[in-house]
């Protein structure tokens, strides 16, 4: 592995890097369309139906049950090879985590503020919306950036199966016993989840 390849990276490991990014991205955000209603389904204060409730959980830990590379050999069967693959595997994947913690924050708030809307006749929306809403909003955005640290690091091992990114190009170098270039691209990912890791805590302190 020594030297390393450095000119591996200016020509093929960073358009990959970038392409991973865009995958953990995306798949967070749709992540956050699909697991926030879950996640209000999914909490005792907001739903009081128990087959709702129970239907919810149930899919918030079948999304946490399957391995991200399983998700991705799932999707790869289904969308063929690529990024699109890769972006559904790591969104499937976050359901359940994203989910799980934002109904769990929803049944801890504090029922006061809820209880005096209630009882002056505020309708659900505005309950929602001004007292539930402010007390997890913290935690919700950090359960998002959290989540997005983590699929930084598992968006960039999902290329082994095909599902795009810098896995994909760290797979290639390998069987062709590019070993340079696979020190080349070690560093990139060690270095961008370092990034990640010091943008995700600054942002944190500076949002909430």
């Amino acid at each position: 592995m020594w030297p390393i390849d450095w000119g591996f990276l200016a020509a093929t490991a960073l358009a990959a890097m970038v392409e991973t990014i865009h995958i953990a991205t995306l798949g967070t955000l749709a992540t956050m369309g699909i697991a926030f209603p879950l996640g209000l389904l999914a909490a005792r204060n907001i739903m009081p139906n128990p087959a709702v409730r129970l239907t919810a959980k149930l899919c918030l830990v079948a999304s946490r049950s399957v391995n991200s590379l399983v998700w991705a050999l799932f999707f790869v069967a289904v969308f063929g090879p690529g990024a699109l693959a890769g972006t559904v595997a790591i969104t499937f994947r976050s359901i359940g985590f994203v989910g799980k913690l934002l109904g769990e924050a929803l049944e801890e708030a504090a029922p006061g503020p809820v209880e005096a809307m209630v009882a002056v006749g505020a309708p659900w929306a505005s309950v929602f919306l001004k007292g539930y809403w402010p007390q997890v909003k913290p935690a919700f955005f950090s359960i998002l950036l959290l989540r997005w640290d983590i699929n930084v690091r598992e968006s960039s091992v999902l290329g082994l199966v095909g599902a795009g990114g810098i896995g994909l190009v760290l797979d290639s170098a390998i069987n062709v016993f590019q070993w340079r270039a696979v020190a080349a691209v070690l560093v990139l990912i060690l270095a961008v989840v370092l990034v990640a890791e010091v943008a995700v805590t600054a942002v944190r302190r500076q949002v909430l």
